[in-house]
């Protein structure tokens, strides 16, 4: 347990409301899930305790579910997967504002077990799940990318919006990044119109340019099973895509290749820049999106979290989101997590008071993962001692 004012100690504060505004613990819980499960922990010791339970995500996997469990409906299409088989993918509606999450349709959770594509897997069916969201009337598009299997820079995407890719010989170039380096000549001309009638918001927790040493291959592919040989032909062939988008595009398509956000997913960020998306930090579009601010406004202590609390939680994660946007309303902040590797003197400049890990009560990561829920409520009701009681 790290406590950013003084650790040991115990307040006396009585707070009325919670508010579990947490991510998902990856490998073991689903936001939901850690929304449950501290509830219960919490009620064990208070049983009378108002709890008001908002699942967040960031833009990654489980942003639909985010947004399903805020209310919104979920509608599920068969779309094609990142091999080109057919899969059900999710997104989520209300009213005219849709959230269309990449990876439901082009994630890494949708290869086969033990398969890895790095050069081939392509990113189509998200633009299969975007055009689904125009045909049910959405006007205001929330594209949460992340966790993606993919590096084409979104050319799948644009394909699957009317765009053409060919070779030399005229024949569309093959899927996946890989097969932009055949590319010849680029046709935007067959573009779904309504995508300029809409506004479509690219939200994501990475700021990476398309290309270079912190483009989309040289950062995340190696994660998607790509070589280092893999990633230097993948990022010349980013290059290579984005130089043959300027004859379309115009100088543009360099400026958007390095725009932040256009390295998100292996690149379907530069794809999204291409249909004008604007760029946003994915869990503030998501805090809107979800109505965090009325939330936030009726409670007395917010209880965040995700799997890990390090230092790539300070750059766009949720738990940092949720931390910053409660602080500016002058609101108390605990964290909970499987793993901390933060010092309370970093929590605290975040707007975190105190963090709680699922090893302080169980050493073994092992047994942490396998028995997150039942931990997590015990490091609840630890939490409802500390400070509603």
């Amino acid at each position: 347990m790290a406590d950013a004012a003084r650790s040991g100690t115990r307040t006396t504060r009585s707070a009325q409301r919670v508010l579990v505004a947490a991510d998902k613990f990856k490998g073991s819980l689903t936001a939901v899930e850690v929304a449950e499960r501290v509830t219960a922990g919490l009620r064990r010791v208070v049983p009378d305790l108002v709890v008001e339970a908002l699942p967040v995500a960031d833009g990654g996997d489980g942003t639909v579910a985010a947004a399903v469990a805020a209310g919104f409906d979920r509608r599920e299409v068969r779309v094609t997967g990142p091999l080109g088989d057919e899969v059900t993918a999710a997104y989520a509606l209300r009213g005219d504002t849709a959230v269309v999450e990449m990876a439901e349709a082009s994630g890494l959770q949708r290869l086969p077990d033990g398969v890895l594509a790095p050069l081939t897997a392509s990113t189509y069916g998200s633009g299969e799940l975007l055009r689904a969201a125009l045909d049910a009337g959405a006007r205001t598009v929330v594209f949460g990318v992340g966790g993606s299997a993919t590096t084409d820079g979104g050319a799948g995407m644009l394909s699957a919006l009317g765009a053409r890719f060919l070779r030399a010989d005229g024949e569309p170039v093959a899927p996946g990044g890989g097969g932009l380096a055949e590319l010849a000549s680029a046709d935007l001309s067959g573009l779904d119109a309504r995508l300029g009638e809409v506004e479509l918001v690219l939200a994501s927790d990475v700021d990476n340019p398309l290309t270079g040493p912190k483009g989309a291959a040289a950062v995340y592919g190696p994660q998607k099973g790509a070589s280092p040989e893999d990633v230097a032909r993948l990022d010349a062939a980013l290059a290579h895509f984005a130089k043959v988008l300027e004859g379309p595009v115009g100088p543009n398509a360099a400026a958007y290749a390095a725009s932040p956000g256009a390295g998100a997913a292996g690149g379907i960020g530069y794809g999204a820049l291409l249909l004008g998306a604007a760029f946003r930090p994915g869990i503030e579009v998501m805090l809107d999106v979800l109505g965090f601010a009325p939330a936030l406004e009726r409670a007395d202590l917010v209880i965040t979290g995700e799997g890990s609390l390090d230092r790539q939680t300070l750059h766009g994660k949720a738990p940092a989101g949720v931390a910053a946007a409660a602080r500016a309303a002058d609101k108390e902040v605990v964290a909970v997590c499987g793993r901390l590797a933060l010092p309370p003197e970093t929590l605290g400049r975040a707007g975190i008071r105190r963090a709680y890990a699922l090893t302080d009560l169980e050493p073994d990561v092992a047994t942490c993962i396998a028995q997150a829920g039942p931990i997590l409520e015990r490091t609840a009701e630890r939490i409802a001692r500390d400070f509603l009681s």
